[in-house]
């Protein structure tokens, strides 16, 4: 019999069951075939060694959606649903709303954008063929197809002729050789921000003011480490705009927003 232990454990059980974790708990003492047993803890053991629970069963939850993840992209996290939250309150009132997620990996937050405002049409960019071959999957698998376009390119290069109504960035921003040890089975190429964290949200916010509409949003996740630096990086590319640092739900300074006055 496998004694279940914690919620991740729960979690891989459900998932070489195939049987609702409610159902688990409630027959907690029925013994498990072999094969089971084995799968499990071939599985276990993976966990144990700090490989993402994500990364072993293949999915993520992210604003109550799931979406299918894998080496190729970062574990989407619950910090860039204030993200989500953002945009969707300032696109949601407009006819029809042009959005632009940058760096999209996974392509969590492109979906649940599309998926919670069916009048908005969204371009998402990411640098990596391999990441937007895992968000083509998650914009098939939640039907949006018609309206999550994804490009292939360094930033807003190729959507340089366009502009938006909210613009989303989830940059690299850890500074190089500064990752936590939870980090080393995620792609270095969506973490690295070069030596202060903020190479590439240099080169972004140096290209973002011609894309903004008067009047639109810019939202771009960060961490305490850059928060300050990313904020001064904002302010000089929107002299004009009201220009906000936001803090997550556990009070961490996590996002800078920039208001264009229209």
């Amino acid at each position: 019999m496998i004694q279940i232990g914690g919620r991740e454990a729960e979690t891989l059980l459900s998932f070489v069951t195939g049987k609702p974790v409610s159902y688990l708990r409630a027959h907690a003492d029925e013994p498990f075939d072999d094969a089971v047993v084995a799968k499990f803890n071939e599985l276990g053991a993976r966990l144990k060694n700090g490989e993402p629970l994500a990364y072993i069963i293949g999915t993520a939850g992210f604003y109550r959606r799931e979406f299918l993840v894998d080496p190729r992209v970062l574990i989407p996290r619950p910090e860039s649903e204030h993200l989500v939250d953002e945009a969707i309150a300032h696109v949601y009132l407009y006819d029809a709303p042009r959005v632009l997620d940058v760096g999209t990996g996974s392509g969590a937050i492109a979906v649940s954008i599309a998926a919670n405002v069916p009048q908005a049409r969204i371009d998402a960019v990411d640098v990596s063929p391999h990441a937007l071959s895992v968000a083509i999957a998650n914009r098939e698998g939640h039907r949006l197809s018609k309206r999550v376009a994804f490009y292939l390119g360094d930033l807003l290069e190729p959507v340089a002729r366009k502009r938006y109504d909210a613009i989303v960035a989830n940059l690299p921003y850890v500074p190089t050789g500064h990752g936590d040890e939870g980090l080393r089975f995620e792609p270095a190429l969506a973490l690295d921000g070069g030596p202060d964290g903020l190479d590439v949200y240099r080169r972004f916010f140096a290209q973002a003011p011609g894309a903004l509409n008067p009047g639109g949003v810019l939202l771009a996740e960060g961490a305490p480490p850059v928060a300050a630096g990313l904020l001064a990086l904002a302010r000089a590319a929107f002299p004009q705009a009201s220009v906000t640092l936001e803090h997550d739900y556990a009070n961490r300074e996590r996002y800078v927003k920039v208001m264009d006055p229209g």
